[in-house]
């Protein structure tokens, strides 16, 4: 099952990264979502898989999609993006000196080691439910409340500038 997932996963993201279809890609990118909750149902991390999909493959999907749908078709029809090769050279070394940067923190840190180090350390599912909603140090109930109070600000505006398009036309 794992397998599948991961083709899954890989393709879609592959997909949604190689279309010229805006639509397509927001499509892409939620089977690539659900089939990350796929993998946290295999873990048995059912609490993890319900929220990547109620919060991810639904709401921030929806909000992508209503983006998309926000901005004008004239807009959208006149952007073809053709590839330079300065470009593809820039993009290239930029995406080395990040794999760069990861490899070199994760080696002087020696994330590597300590998650191989420890066997059958297994997170029970309390102390996650207790890190995302807490609200002391380390705890992501305030994070959540300013992201959602964002997404709402970006909604409003999204729909402020759709109605001043539609009565300039």
């Amino acid at each position: 099952m794992f397998c599948i997932l991961a083709v899954v996963i890989l393709g879609s993201a592959i997909l949604c990264v190689m279309t010229k279809r805006i639509m397509r890609a927001a499509t892409y990118l939620l089977f690539v979502l659900l089939g990350v909750a796929g993998l946290y149902f295999l873990l048995d991390y059912t609490f993890l898989g319900a929220a990547q999909i109620s919060i991810y493959a639904g709401a921030i999907t929806m909000m992508y999609i209503f983006a998309i749908q926000l901005v004008s078709k004239r807009t959208l029809q006149g952007l073809v993006e053709r590839l330079k090769g300065s470009r593809v050279l820039f993009g290239g070394l930029v995406s080395l000196v990040g794999l760069a940067t990861v490899a070199v923190v994760l080696l002087k840190n020696q994330f590597i080691y300590k998650a191989c180090a420890v066997e059958d350390a297994e997170v029970p599912m309390e102390a996650i439910g207790m890190a995302l909603l807490g609200s002391e140090k380390y705890q992501y109930v305030l994070p959540f409340e300013f992201i959602s109070v964002f997404l709402l600000a970006c909604i409003i505006g999204g729909i402020v500038v759709a109605r001043k398009e539609k009565e300039n036309k």
